[in-house]
């Protein structure tokens, strides 16, 4: 039990040691002299939102405050290695606020060991659970840098979502995973909010997951994200591309930008050229381009499953088309696209032109404005199309014939 007494006492020593005025320490956090006067007579207790900031003017650890004495020099303690556990339970509790959901299936909270999810679905006979994890790549270290810490998240759930789109699987729950160095509040409680957000935009919860606080191995001020995500799909409806045949079409859905590939390459550029961070590119600046959330393809496609018109899809990542649209093509089939109808975004050609890259590169390295595939049938496509355009740009770009060589292409990229 607290002892405010003892605790007020414990702050009106560490204040004088610092040679501090009751104003000094108040101007430092930002509230008034009062304030400081109630805590040091015992009357109040510093609130949970200033806890961390007052330990941080006093140099010792939130764990001491409340307890009202520092610890023993000689002895270590856990507050020593850097992990502050009363404030790190503050933060969970601003977790718990994005954990909240109306999906009756989510039978627990944050707070027990595990998170439990009713997996009974009536309608579906033969369930067959679809399991992916995924992470930002080095997006994320642009977006701590440049404060895109909600939007970073956006961009590994919508990646993380896609990926199981493309076996058409409904998204369920999501488990996320925070390490870094330092628990920054506001911070965590950003990359919470927006990992809560981005499951709700596509239709799933986030149920739970794990905040790792590594001080010993992860430098103060960075932040590793990782997710993984369970959905659901009836076995004999799994899209894996074996209903693909010759004949087929192939279909691209446009991309918004570099969604989550190529930001080593381009990470590069921007060391070599730094003045291209500003330059404008369709009205943004090139970092305000780079840094858009990677695009969400499952409410465009998911009105299609029902359907049996989707023969195979392919979500376009590191790799590009050929890295990808190659794993649902079957033995003896061929994808052959048509690269000159590639609709390459403004900001492709900006980077290939100020990085010197080839094409085979751009191709490689790059979506280039093409982010999901769809494979159909010929007859199928003006209706997949028109579906699809009342959420994206989609058009077709090649067709499937005989072959060995999974997917080959044909004709140039247009860059003018």
């Amino acid at each position: 039990m607290l002892d405010s007494i003892k605790v007020g006492n414990f702050i009106m020593e560490k204040r004088k040691s610092l040679s501090m005025t009751q104003q000094q320490l108040a101007d430092k956090l930002n509230i008034s002299f009062q304030a400081i006067s109630k805590w040091e007579n015992g009357t109040t207790y510093p609130n949970i939102e200033i806890l961390r900031d007052l330990a941080i003017v006093l140099d010792v650890s939130v764990d001491e405050i409340l307890a009202g004495s520092e610890r023993d020099e000689d002895g270590l303690s856990y507050s020593k290695a850097g992990i502050d556990i009363t404030y790190t339970d503050t933060i969970k509790k601003e977790m718990a606020k994005h954990l909240e959901t109306k999906d009756s299936r989510v039978l627990n909270g944050l707070g027990p060991f595990a998170s439990l999810y009713d997996i009974k679905f009536p309608n579906i006979e033969n369930p067959v659970l679809v399991l992916k994890s995924e992470e930002p790549g080095s997006k994320q270290k642009l977006a701590m840098e440049y404060g895109y810490t909600e939007s970073i998240c956006h961009d590994m759930i919508n990646h993380l979502v896609n990926d199981i789109v493309v076996m058409g699987a409904t998204p369920l729950a999501v488990l996320d995973t925070i390490v870094c160095g330092n628990a920054e509040k506001d911070t965590i409680k950003a990359l919470v909010k927006g990992v809560s957000d981005a499951c709700k935009e596509n239709e799933c919860s986030l149920v739970g997951g794990e905040t790792s606080i590594q001080p010993l191995v992860v430098d103060a001020g960075v932040y590793v994200l990782t997710s993984s995500i369970a959905g659901i799909v009836e076995k004999s409806k799994v899209i894996d591309g074996s209903a693909i045949e010759e004949g087929d079409v192939v279909l691209a859905i446009a991309s918004n930008g570099l969604h989550t590939n190529g930001y080593s390459l381009v990470r590069l550029l921007m060391d070599k050229i730094p003045q291209i961070k500003l330059d404008k590119i369709d009205g943004l600046t090139f970092i305000e381009q780079i840094m858009k959330p990677h695009t969400p393809y499952y409410k465009a496609i998911k009105g299609l499953f029902d359907g049996n018109v989707i023969h195979g899809m392919a979500h376009i990542t590191g790799g590009s088309i050929e890295g990808n649209l190659c794993r649902v093509i079957p033995e003896g089939l061929s994808a052959k696209i048509d690269l000159s109808k590639l609709k390459i975004l403004n900001l492709f050609k900006y980077i290939k032109n100020h990085g010197n890259i080839s094409d085979e590169e751009m191709l490689r390295t790059f979506n280039c404005g093409v982010g999901f595939n769809i494979v159909v049938a010929q007859k199928d496509k003006t209706l997949v199309m028109n579906h699809i355009k009342q959420f994206y740009d989609c058009y077709e770009i090649g067709m499937i014939e005989k072959g060995n060589i999974k997917v080959k292409f044909e004709n140039k990229m247009n860059w003018l």
